[in-house]
């Protein structure tokens, strides 16, 4: 799930529910709320991406992230792979038989 919070902060900075909330409308990327933040703490700790607060009169403070230099080539690398591997699995299950 790490590459698709990547690639949910390439478009800009989000908070941790406003992640979650994308997450879980795209469907089946998100097994429970309670496992973004974990992996936010370990994104920022591989330099991945940097946080700020954010505080303004109508609402809580919120902490923000963004997407790092690294975090930008991280995701560049992961959709290189992602793209092979994707493409051999597509090449793979064209060989399998049709059911008539």
């Amino acid at each position: 799930m790490g590459p698709c919070i990547l690639a949910l902060l390439s478009t800009g900075p989000r908070f941790g529910l406003q992640l979650v909330r994308e997450l879980d409308d795209v469907g089946q990327l998100l097994s429970s709320q309670g496992t973004v933040y974990p992996l936010l703490n370990r994104l920022h700790d591989a330099g991945f991406v940097t946080s700020y607060w954010e505080v303004n009169d109508t609402d809580r403070p919120r902490r923000y992230y963004q997407l790092t230099e690294v975090g930008r080539q991280e995701l560049e690398s992961f959709q290189e792979d992602w793209e092979r591997f994707s493409g051999s699995v597509t090449s793979l299950l064209a060989t399998i038989p049709q059911k008539h």
